[in-house]
């Protein structure tokens, strides 16, 4: 294990970006890639995690449920949030293990914030609340143009899939944002090339955060 990877352990990661992104392929690369290294890993997905946030997990991308707001939406994430963070997060952390996220706060705030129309101030008041004051080390958000994410996207698409291009558009303007506003703590990555250029990528991006200071609060 080189020196930079070793300093992974006890860090938490969250990946982000838009329904077909590629985040999925490069979360399972990674993932198989720091097992290999001789990391304990705790992997993780939101919604969902534990059996309550399966359960709203369900509820939440079932397609049948069309009148659910966004408001309704950010709440229900966030009790998933609250719940996995307690029972699986800040355990795994505590015990030194690396954890990894597929997706985790940035996504609630680039889907029901900027593309939802839910205040971001609500957002983020709400997330400290759920999340107890613990948030990513890091978040990356793989970056993709329309066209290409849809070109990515399984055909039988989820509720929030089905949101349509206008929407998955501020959703990515929002990721462009919050990178921008917090350039520490959230990062960019050009998810439009190959799949082994993108990974390679990440690990540059990740061997340079890895002296980062825990950020505790937001």
């Amino acid at each position: 294990m080189s020196p930079w990877t070793q300093q992974l352990a006890g860090r938490f990661l969250a990946f982000e970006g838009p329904d077909g992104s590629g985040k999925s392929t490069q979360l399972s690369r990674f993932l198989a890639w720091a097992r290999v290294q001789g990391l304990a890993v705790v992997e993780v997905r939101e919604p969902g995690g534990t059996a309550v946030g399966e359960r709203i997990r369900d509820l939440l991308l079932d397609p049948e449920n069309t009148d659910l707001t966004a408001r309704a939406e950010m709440l229900l994430y966030m009790s998933s949030r609250a719940q996995l963070v307690e029972t699986i997060i800040q355990p795994a952390l505590q015990s030194g293990a690396l954890v990894v996220a597929d997706r985790f706060v940035a996504s609630t705030c680039a889907y029901q914030g900027t593309a939802g129309g839910v205040p971001m101030h609500d957002i983020l008041r709400t997330a400290e609340v759920a999340t107890g004051g613990c948030w990513p080390d890091l978040s990356i958000i793989f970056d993709v143009d329309e066209r290409t994410a849809a070109g990515r996207l399984n055909p039988l698409l989820d509720r929030m899939e089905q949101k349509g291009a206008a929407f998955h558009r501020r959703v990515r303007e929002g990721y462009h944002l919050l990178a921008q506003q917090r350039p520490d703590d959230m990062v960019l990555i050009d998810a439009t090339v190959d799949e082994d250029t993108v990974f390679e990528r990440l690990l540059e991006v990740l061997q340079s955060s890895v002296g980062v200071t825990k950020t505790t609060s937001h």
